[in-house]
């Protein structure tokens, strides 16, 4: 364990908000947990990524198991003819335990795999490319049988592991393809501006039944003009804590060649209330709910500053949180007891160090939980972000590195 080093840290810290932001405790005294230093779970002989995107739990219930891709691939950008092996790591051994393959991933999001609220412990789902068409796939990992094949890709599951969000993977393949999966799985509709027939899709899992919960068309006057040759697109969705509301960021592409814009949207689980989360220049990026009302979204800050932005939804209750020290775009993520939140950096300029950070949600006070060196070959679609997810209990982060030389996976465990 490293507390001592972290009581110094935590010293410097307090010293450095209170000097940016007046007074930080005001007699409060905060008790961080006991962190350990990080634990390859992985082995170096192949390259291993957490099996979905950052936040996502990639632990089974009873925190023995993680899912995880193994891959030969490094240096290119995956697609269709490129499968990765889905598996688990059991954390008693840190063995991999191969389950299947899929034809459906990236570097950035893994396979989308979750556990599924209702049999968390054993049933996953996760996205595959089969007979030309992305689906999702319902696995019993104990027995290696699937339990369901889903025509849809997804991008989001319920808590309780009912329902899923679906969005146009290939449309991301032109506009993001480090998001996006190769081998036309889906109709682009690449020469459609606004397409009233695609957007935000609510899954039934039990049933397989689909619903256009939001339409690119529909949010056709909530976002900037679009310039000529350009598209919009939808990504990073998100349900709510109980699942009542959903978060996701609507962007174009200025004709392929410059920088996107975004839009962050929030919309109830029945299609009501749809809203835009900030005023114009705020953007977005990443994001997580604290609970089923309160959503944290990096953004562009009164249209100055990018930081780690905490609000109600429908509100204007704004608050920058870290007291100056996390104004930047990192990959937040809460504890399942919302007492914290995890966030990273990417790569310093020079260094190309990533940080992971560590801040309590009462006093806003930060640590450091480690920095991990990225060697420059990791860059663009391949590159790895630290990408961090808590475990069911709060008691371990999961994350990606790149600082041994490959790509693997890392859990920081946690005494309270």
């Amino acid at each position: 364990m490293i507390r001592t080093y972290f009581s110094i840290f935590i010293g410097i810290i307090i010293i450095t908000a209170s000097s940016c932001s007046g007074k930080l405790y005001e007699g409060n005294h905060v008790i961080f947990p006991e962190v350990s230093s990080p634990v390859q779970i992985t082995d170096n002989s192949k390259e291993h990524l957490f099996a979905s995107y950052y936040g996502i739990n990639s632990f089974n219930k009873s925190e023995r198991y993680v899912t995880v891709l193994e891959t030969d691939l490094k240096y290119k950008l995956p697609d269709e003819n490129d499968p990765a092996i889905l598996g688990l790591v059991d954390l008693t051994n840190y063995k991999f335990i191969p389950l299947t393959t899929t034809r459906a991933w990236n570097f950035q999001q893994g396979c989308m795999a979750h556990w599924l609220g209702t049999s968390p412990d054993s049933l996953i789902i996760f996205n595959d490319y089969r007979e030309g068409k992305f689906v999702s796939v319902i696995m019993n990992v104990h027995t290696r049988k699937e339990i369901k094949t889903i025509p849809y890709p997804v991008s989001a599951v319920s808590p309780d592991g009912k329902e899923a969000l679906s969005i146009n993977f290939s449309r991301l393949r032109l506009t993001r393809p480090d998001y996006g999966y190769g081998g036309e799985g889906q109709n682009s509709r690449k020469d459609i501006p606004f397409p009233k027939d695609d957007g935000l899709f609510l899954i039934n899992l039990e049933t397989g039944d689909s619903k256009l919960l939001v339409s690119h068309d529909q949010i056709k006057g909530m976002v900037p003009p679009l310039e000529e040759g350009s598209i919009e697109w939808f990504n990073h969705t998100l349900f709510s804590r109980k699942g009542s509301k959903i978060f996701w960021l609507s962007r174009q592409r200025v004709n392929f060649n410059k920088s996107w814009v975004t839009t962050s949207f929030t919309v109830n689980k029945d299609g009501s209330n749809l809203q835009r989360c900030f005023p114009d220049n705020w953007a977005g990026s990443h994001y997580d709910w604290l609970n089923d009302d309160d959503l944290m979204i990096t953004a562009n800050y009164t249209g100055k500053q990018y930081a780690h932005v905490l609000f109600t939804v429908g509100e204007k209750n704004y608050k920058r949180l870290g007291k100056g020290l996390l104004d930047y775009d990192g990959h937040g993520t809460f504890s399942p007891d919302q007492k914290w939140m995890v966030t990273d950096t990417y790569p310093s300029t020079g260094l190309l160090e990533q940080k992971i950070y560590l801040m309590d949600m009462k006093s806003e006070a930060v640590i450091s939980l480690g920095r991990f060196v990225q060697p420059k070959e990791f860059a663009g679609f391949w590159r790895c972000d630290i990408h961090c997810r808590w475990s069911p209990k709060g008691d371990m982060i999961g994350f990606n590195s790149t600082n041994s030389g490959s790509r693997q996976v890392y859990i920081i465990k946690l005494k309270y």
